[in-house]
């Protein structure tokens, strides 16, 4: 694996810690929500919008910029920690999370919050809209703008999903990099006892896909996935897919330990102790 320069990690490290907590600060404001998914993707998002998305903090719908796609629309909380970490929104408007005349929904929605480039409910259709977009970028000449299409392991079910993947393929849409959750569960139990989709590498590789898998709280192994994501990116190439082993609740004990982690209630009490857990892990890792 390539060596990733320390100040670079450190940066990156920070910002996954920013959004770990304001994750649990919108999470607290409600006293629950899809906080497990959230936390478990915080490395990715750090990766994306501290690190590698090319875009403008103060015009969020710049014509230059690479677009983010959050096609599974119930993680928005960990998209909004991010923007926020990003510039893009205020941190303090976190705490409006799912609020009445909030611009953060529960669910995604581009029409509410900037920076959000679509909007997601019923899973399935976020990578048919990025093959869209990736493609018009393409007819339009800027094909390199990238298309990044964050998904889940349960929204794999969704046969959209493959017809999307198919389609990719078959138009060398090279400016298009899908990442996948692959926490493990999804609303009626485990991925594997529903509808088990594995072995990922292989579906993928079979849909003509470059395929990287990793361990996606792993900063180091994000980080150069990211990189390798974009030196392979082409104008009419390959598409790519960068599969991201989480886990739910990463970082924060007390609530990785529960046993419904799929949708968070947590008694109000706790989120104190979240938050110290959070930050002690991370100046653990600081040090």
């Amino acid at each position: 694996m390539t060596t990733i320069d320390q100040q670079r990690l450190a940066r990156v490290a920070e910002a996954a810690y920013q959004i770990r907590m304001g994750v649990l600060e919108q999470g607290e404001a409600q006293g629950e929500g899809y906080v497990g998914q959230a936390l478990g993707i915080a490395d990715v998002l750090a990766a994306a919008y501290c690190d590698k998305l090319r875009y403008r903090p103060e015009e969020p719908e710049w014509d230059g910029r690479d677009r983010f796609l959050l096609s599974i629309g119930h993680y928005a909380l960990a998209l909004y920690a991010a923007l926020a970490a990003g510039g893009v929104i205020p941190r303090e408007e976190l705490l409006t999370y799912a609020a009445d005349d909030s611009r953060l929904p529960m669910s995604g929605m581009a029409t509410y919050t900037p920076g959000m480039e679509i909007s997601g409910g019923s899973l399935g259709h976020g990578l048919g809209q990025a093959v869209g977009m990736a493609l018009g970028l393409r007819v339009q000449g800027r094909g390199d703008q990238l298309v990044y299409n964050l998904l889940s392991d349960g929204e794999l079910n969704e046969g959209s999903t493959w017809e999307a993947a198919m389609s990719a393929n078959h138009f060398r849409l090279g400016n298009l990099i899908a990442i996948v959750d692959l926490n493990g569960l999804q609303a009626d139990g485990r991925t594997e006892t529903v509808l088990n989709n594995e072995p990922q590498q292989d579906r993928w590789a079979a849909f003509g896909w470059q395929v990287q898998r990793i361990d996606g709280n792993d900063l180091a192994a994000v980080l150069t996935a990211f990189d390798v994501a974009a030196a392979n990116a082409k104008v009419d190439g390959a598409p790519q897919v960068i599969l991201c082993d989480t886990k739910l609740a990463c970082g924060v004990p007390i609530l990785e330990s529960k046993e419904k982690l799929h949708f968070l209630r947590v008694a109000a009490e706790e989120w104190p102790v979240a938050k110290e857990q959070l930050t002690a892990g991370y100046q653990g890792q600081e040090k």
